[in-house]
């Protein structure tokens, strides 16, 4: 005797995915830490840019002290920063370059300000921060030395 075999109805095949809803959530979770994240990078943006300036002026400053110790004084305010690079007119016992590659920007894309020492006064270098006027506060304030 034989017994006809059972069949197999096919099951219905249901296909795996995320509802709409599920995604809107997700979206509006990665927002939510976007919108939290997002202000605390771009912070520390501005910061590396002040971190970057005052070390970039403390090359200068070194590279000015052993300009001074070869000439016996600093540049003058006609002079500039330049004078680290190219020997100034007068500057017998110049021996450098004291910067390998030049004088850079500052890291907003300006350039330093260098005032020569005034009668017994130092030189001062400095930037003017983001805003690129004097004063200023948090990313927009001055970085100068000394």
């Amino acid at each position: 005797m034989n017994l006809p075999m059972p069949c197999k109805a096919a099951a219905p095949r249901r296909t795996t995915g995320f509802t709409l809803l599920e995604l809107l959530v997700v979206v509006a979770i990665i927002a939510l830490l976007a919108a939290y994240v997002g202000p605390k990078f771009f912070g520390q943006v501005g910061m590396s840019k002040q971190t970057v300036a005052r070390a970039q002026i403390e090359s200068f400053n070194r590279a000015l002290q052993v300009f001074y110790a070869n000439v016996g004084r600093y540049p003058t305010a006609e002079e500039g920063l330049q004078a680290i690079v190219v020997a100034p007119a007068g500057a017998d016992r110049w021996n450098g370059p004291y910067l390998e590659k030049g004088i850079p920007n500052d890291p907003w894309g300006r350039p330093y300000h260098y005032r020569g020492p005034a009668g017994q006064g130092d030189y001062v270098i400095s930037s003017l921060g983001a805003d690129g006027q004097p004063g200023g506060a948090g990313e927009a304030a001055d970085i100068a030395l000394p």
